[in-house]
């Protein structure tokens, strides 16, 4: 299991550009992301007590979330991902999915998953069975990713989030999202054994600390 640091900070609007220059400086863009930045959709699951949605509310040390993921719009290319924290450590995995595999998914189809692999897929449809997992709602949001080669470093602005209020229709490109109200713009560094200083310094705005965050979270108040 590949564990990962990680470092959220709530940024003002005047802050996006100071951070823009900065980065542009000792950091390279993602070569993946077209023009500078992409599009995210995700769709998050939970259970009907809301356990992944809780979990995170309350601080609990070592909890998981699943979701569906795409970018710009590509649904050539959607990933399942598990995403596990524990004891302040980040860590991921994914497989990937076609759309026909995500729509039997969004309509409850789910006997093919307990006999395909990879295993992730496996878990969910345990998950979902067993716990009544099931998706609950889409979040979209634009990322400007920076990569950082010592230390593995991942630095990403990001902005412009909205809810899909409850709706689950990932695969439609015209479905109905809404400005999550007072979300803010959220710097998030990664890392793995060690944070080079000159990312430390460079990430740094008077006032800014470290805190808790959830996206998913943010959006969930609109259902």
């Amino acid at each position: 299991m590949h564990l990962r640091h990680e470092w959220k900070h709530r940024l003002a609007p005047e802050d996006l550009p100071v951070l823009r220059q900065r980065l542009r400086l000792i950091a390279k863009p993602d070569p993946y992301a077209v023009g500078g930045c992409y599009q995210i959709r995700s769709l998050y699951f939970d259970t009907p007590g809301d356990k992944a949605l809780r979990e995170k509310l309350d601080g609990v040390n070592d909890r998981e979330k699943f979701r569906l993921r795409c970018y710009n719009g590509d649904l050539s290319l959607i990933h399942l991902e598990k995403k596990r924290k524990r004891n302040g450590l980040g860590y991921k995995e994914k497989v990937p999915l076609t759309p026909d595999q995500v729509q039997a998914i969004l309509t409850g189809n789910l006997g093919w998953m307990k006999i395909t692999r990879p295993p992730l897929l496996q878990e969910l449809y345990w998950k979902m069975t067993v716990q009544a997992l099931r998706p609950r709602t889409i979040v979209d949001y634009r990322r400007e990713p920076y990569v950082y080669a010592p230390g593995n470093v991942r630095v990403t602005l990001d902005y412009d989030l909205r809810t899909g209020l409850g709706s689950v229709d990932f695969l439609n490109p015209r479905c109905v999202t809404i400005a999550a109200r007072d979300a803010p713009i959220l710097l998030e560094v990664k890392w793995d054994a060690f944070l080079p200083d000159v990312i430390r310094d460079a990430v740094q705005i008077p006032g800014r600390r470290a805190s808790a965050f959830s996206k998913y979270a943010a959006c969930r108040l609109y259902d």
